[in-house]
């Protein structure tokens, strides 16, 4: 197996929990098989004369078992290069989906044909997590998109009195809202969500489910490879790790992979390769494919290690673009 140049466009890595972290995980089991990690910030993208370029720096790790306080990775001086001599390059950089991230997807657009682009930028761009969902009705809860209020609280009503309403932009359950029809907060709460009437928004069919957990199920190139169990404490509505959802031990079932084998066609034609699916009560709510997360929870419940999938399948990808540069 050729020596694979594996770029990850990221976050800072100072910011990573080495806990929890899926891409932490993807570049370890990179590094085991002897490939070349680099790191670049999306901020360290150009284009130059009609070249797709990077200031990357080249990646090592310590010791996994560090003190605390001290760095888990080294990494050398950066260099500018033509990102297009790169073999795969992972897009990883958290939401928000903001205008300067849009841009990153146009320039490495550019090396698409050249380089194993880890999301798709095409498919980065297609894929909206709170509306590219919308796609499969027959797998979804009944929702609404719009900014104006009576139509939200129509919807309501339709739905039995009880809706979530989601910012188009957010992520990580900010600005989720749970809306009653007797809420004395609802007419509040749709303004600040709306902006006055100013911001589009998803309204969803509030799924009771939610209260047994959120599943997470991972897919990677059309089939689903792990999931977990993401159960909202007492408190919350919520179900996302980092406002205290319990990780709970869950199996893929037939439902899963029925609505993964409907998926399926549409992600590969958007080149969506890694994707977190987000179910609850056998309906998408949500699909991720900027940074989705997850891989360690499974790993931990699971003893298993889902990130040699994620670099089988690069291994495997990877060289059908050497041929064309």
């Amino acid at each position: 197996m050729k020596r694979l140049e594996v770029v990850f466009l990221m976050d800072p890595l100072e910011r990573i929990d080495i806990h929890k972290d899926t891409t932490y995980v993807m570049m370890r089991e990179a590094a085991l098989r002897q490939h070349n990690i680099y790191h670049m910030l999306p901020g360290d993208l150009y284009l130059d004369a009609g070249r797709v370029m990077g200031r990357i720096s080249k990646v090592s790790f310590r010791d996994a078992c560090q003190r605390e306080g001290e760095k888990w990775f080294c990494m050398a001086e950066p260099e500018d290069v033509d990102l297009a001599t790169m073999d795969v390059l992972f897009m990883r950089e958290d939401p928000p989906f903001d205008m300067e991230y849009l841009y990153s997807t146009y320039l490495t657009g550019f090396i698409e044909r050249e380089v194993l682009v880890v999301n798709s930028p095409r498919g980065i761009r297609e894929a909206n997590e709170k509306l590219y969902a919308l796609n499969f009705p027959d797998v979804i809860p009944e929702y609404m998109v719009t900014s104006d209020s009576g139509r939200l609280k129509g919807f309501m009503k339709s739905v039995g009195g009880i809706m979530v309403v989601k910012p188009l932009d957010c992520c990580g359950g900010s600005g989720i809202f749970v809306v009653h029809d007797d809420d004395r907060n609802m007419n509040a709460v749709i303004e600040t969500v709306t902006a006055h009437g100013t911001k589009q928004i998803l309204a969803q069919r509030y799924i009771p489910e939610i209260r047994d957990g959120d599943k997470r199920l991972i897919v990677l190139h059309g089939e689903a490879i792990g999931a977990v169990l993401r159960v909202p404490s007492a408190d919350e509505h919520r179900a996302n790790i980092h406002v205290g959802a319990e990780c709970v031990k869950t199996e893929v079932t037939a439902r899963d992979h029925k609505i993964v084998s409907l998926l399926a066609d549409r992600f590969a034609q958007d080149g969506i390769y890694f994707a977190g699916l987000d179910i609850i009560g056998g309906y998408v709510s949500e699909i991720n494919v900027t940074s989705p997360t997850g891989v360690q929870e499974i790993n931990s419940l699971d003893g298993v290690r889902l990130e040699e999938k994620v670099i089988d399948f690069i291994e495997e990808r990877a060289p059908q673009y050497f041929s064309l540069r």
